[in-house]
């Protein structure tokens, strides 16, 4: 399914209104991946607090947290589906006020909830219900974020406006990395875990706030606005829908697995498996996400010129020929310290050049009457499953198989598919659909 070509008098001739969708679209992912990322960096220290009663492992715990974080991810496609409806029907601009709404109230209710210490095994449930009402929001939120980005985006720049969704993920995961070291360095190994962990959660709640004047301000965009002025719309056949939204899943999988492996994912198996302290698995997450931030909009623009497929295709295979090699560096003790933070900033680089090409890619997949229901489908149902699952499935296979290089393998399996099904794409540069 493809968006026809642009041309039919959606174009935007007020380039501020171009500008004030980028940010208001921008800020949502930012809060969004922020908020998983410091979930995914203090990952032990929630363990500890939510998911250890007397006599459970450390690793236990480790697991049922990362089974909490999948099961966010695993509600994701169901918010896809009833906010991308909505979002399709209604307009872009009140769903996402919608979901920034959702998205505020439950990331900071995180950070006041009581502990296993205090209400049992009430603890978790709570901290789970909370999980979920995030991947709903989540689920609502990159499908409208990015159709509000692309569809306000001037002839030939959906690749560079579509990749600002990936780079304020980038900014997001830095953010929540950048906290997390921060109360790591300024707080004792106590008080983090006393109450120290409480504030990155909280933190949401100004960010949010700011998120919804952005977007009450926002208008809605050209493309949905000429849609709403026909008669009776016409939409695909759903079987053509469901079709691209499960190519598309294909094409985003590889970004989705090795993203949340080499950036989220990261610190928790360098402190399990490699025996790094926290404040230097925080570094070299950090790194990682420097790198990943560095390629996307290069990654994005260069898309506008030469076509989607031809770098996002770069990116998918150079993570299946050099995960494992770089994830040797990281494990051999005779490395220097120099050359594992190139080698985690090289792993974030390279999943940038699949990140920054990508929303634009999902975009032009659908037309306006269904795009953001089916890119939002298709980015949620391809996180719920490798990118939610990856750090259950890592730590689980770790502890069953002795082997440290679980990450690496399935960081370039999940590539090497992405890649065959990024091959049914032009190699021409995309058009602009309407």
């Amino acid at each position: 399914m493809g968006a026809p070509a642009h041309g039919s008098g959606l174009r935007t001739d007020r380039p501020e209104r171009s500008r004030r969708a980028l940010v208001a679209g921008s800020v949502g992912n930012f809060i969004e991946w922020y908020e998983f990322g410091v979930y995914g960096y203090f990952a032990t220290v929630i363990a500890a607090r939510f998911f250890t009663p007397e006599g459970g492992s450390e690793a236990e715990a480790l697991v049922r947290t990362y089974a909490s974080f999948a099961l966010a991810f695993f509600f994701r496609p169901v918010g896809a589906a009833l906010f991308g409806r909505l979002g399709d029907r209604v307009g872009r601009r009140p769903v996402l006020i919608m979901v920034i709404v959702l998205m505020t109230v439950a990331t900071t209710l995180i950070g006041v909830l009581p502990t296993y210490d205090t209400v049992g095994a009430l603890a978790p449930w709570l901290l789970t219900f909370l999980r979920v009402l995030q991947g709903l929001s989540a689920g609502g939120e990159f499908g409208g974020a990015v159709s509000v980005m692309t569809e306000f985006a001037p002839p030939g720049r959906r690749g560079l406006y579509g990749s600002w969704q990936s780079f304020t993920v980038a900014l997001g995961l830095l953010g929540g990395a950048g906290v997390a070291a921060l109360l790591a360095t300024v707080l004792s190994e106590g008080q983090l875990g006393d109450w120290g962990w409480r504030l990155p959660f909280l933190l949401t709640l100004p960010m949010g706030l700011g998120a919804l004047w952005l977007r009450l301000r926002l208008d809605e965009t050209p493309s949905f606005e000429s849609l709403r002025e026909e008669p009776r719309p016409e939409r695909p056949p759903g079987r053509e829908v469901a079709k691209a939204i499960a190519l598309g899943a294909g094409r985003v999988m590889g970004w989705a697995a090795a993203g949340y492996t080499f950036l989220v994912v990261l610190p928790s198996y360098l402190q399990s498996s490699l025996n790094a302290t926290f404040q230097q698995a925080l570094v070299a997450t950090v790194l990682a996400n420097l790198g990943f931030a560095v390629t996307i909009i290069p990654a994005g623009l260069l898309s506008d010129r030469i076509g989607r497929r031809p770098v996002m295709l770069t990116g998918a295979l150079l993570v299946t020929v050099l995960a494992v090699p770089l994830l040797n560096l990281l494990q051999d003790t005779g490395t220097s310290n120099a050359v594992k933070g190139g080698a985690v900033f090289v792993a974030g680089a390279v999943v940038g050049l699949m990140a920054g090409p990508g929303p634009a890619m999902l975009s032009e997949m659908f037309p306006t009457s269904v795009r953001y229901t089916g890119l939002g489908l298709a980015y949620a149902l391809s996180n719920a499953v490798f990118s939610g699952c990856a750090g259950l499935i890592i730590t689980e296979t770790v502890k069953r198989t002795g082997s440290v290089d679980i990450p690496a393998y399935y960081a370039a399996v999940t590539c090497a598919v992405s890649a065959l099904a990024l091959l049914t794409l032009r190699k021409a540069p995309m058009r602009q659909g309407s």
